[in-house]
């Protein structure tokens, strides 16, 4: 089965991705807007605002949430990218 993602950021078509696909091995410059830096969750480079079109998605880990808490304060779309499985079609804004 596949997932769609869709992006807001114009120029960039929605990609498929396997179900269960991390987001960060499969994004990257050619196909998406979003950058990802060390992709371990602990810089921030990619966190994103989300919108889950069909599905869901896993809860943010404690680490993801502790620096979410940080960068976007009570921002419930805000996730970060490198931490995500594709388990549900998304509409990412960067």
């Amino acid at each position: 089965m596949s997932v769609a993602i869709e992006f807001v950021n114009p120029g960039y078509p929605p990609v498929l991705l396997a179900e269960g696909d991390v987001l960060s091995e499969h994004l990257n410059v050619l196909n998406s807007p979003l950058l990802f830096g060390c992709r371990m969750g602990i810089c921030g480079t990619c966190i994103i605002r989300l919108e889950v079109l069909r599905g869901t998605l896993a809860e943010p880990s404690d680490d993801e949430r502790e620096l979410l808490d940080l960068l976007a304060p009570g921002d419930a779309r805000a996730r970060l990218a490198c931490q995500l499985r594709a388990t549900a079609d998304l509409r990412i804004e960067r």
